[in-house]
């Protein structure tokens, strides 16, 4: 099954970039500084933040559907981040390390089946990401799998079929 991972789109939050905090309070965003190499995932770069790199931390809709599962929450990303180029059959860095919940919707966006998952760990409890990602995909109803940081709820990236026709 081949898949493809992508960041989101940096224009979308070129809005809160260059603000003041005031105005980033205004939008209900803030800057916040990175206090670690780890720790802050920016969803466009796929990639964490490095200590003393400027971020901002928003709120968006991940699953923006007009039925029961419609999602949202806080997520961060980096003011200087570079667009991620798509990720096929491989995973980003940003999901090195940590345990999803992998959520496999189907095209009008209600929830068919998801997992738990670890990357580096096939065969461990959880299983790895990769595996996940293709038992999710198996399944022909499901059109997209969004992915989520288990530990704190957070949207991490969309993972989509790639080279189907489905």
């Amino acid at each position: 099954m081949a898949y493809r991972i992508l960041g989101l789109p940096r224009a979308g939050f070129a809005p809160y970039f260059g603000r003041s905090a005031e105005e980033l309070e205004e939008m209900g965003a803030r800057r916040v500084i990175a206090d670690a190499d780890r720790g802050f995932p920016c969803r466009v770069s796929l990639e964490d933040a490095a200590r003393g790199e400027a971020l901002i931390l928003l709120n968006f809709t991940s699953h923006d559907v007009s039925g029961p599962y419609r999602s949202a929450y806080a997520i961060y990303v980096r003011e200087r981040a570079a667009q991620a180029q798509a990720y096929v059959d491989r995973l980003p860095p940003v999901f090195a390390g940590r345990t999803l919940s992998l959520r496999g919707f189907d095209a009008p966006g209600m929830l068919r089946r998801a997992r738990l998952a670890a990357q580096g760990e096939a065969g461990a409890p959880l299983g790895g990401v990769e595996e996940a990602i293709a038992e999710l995909f198996a399944d022909p109803t499901i059109a997209c799998i969004h992915a989520h940081n288990a530990a704190y709820g957070c949207f991490a990236a969309r993972i989509e079929r790639h080279g189907d026709d489905r």
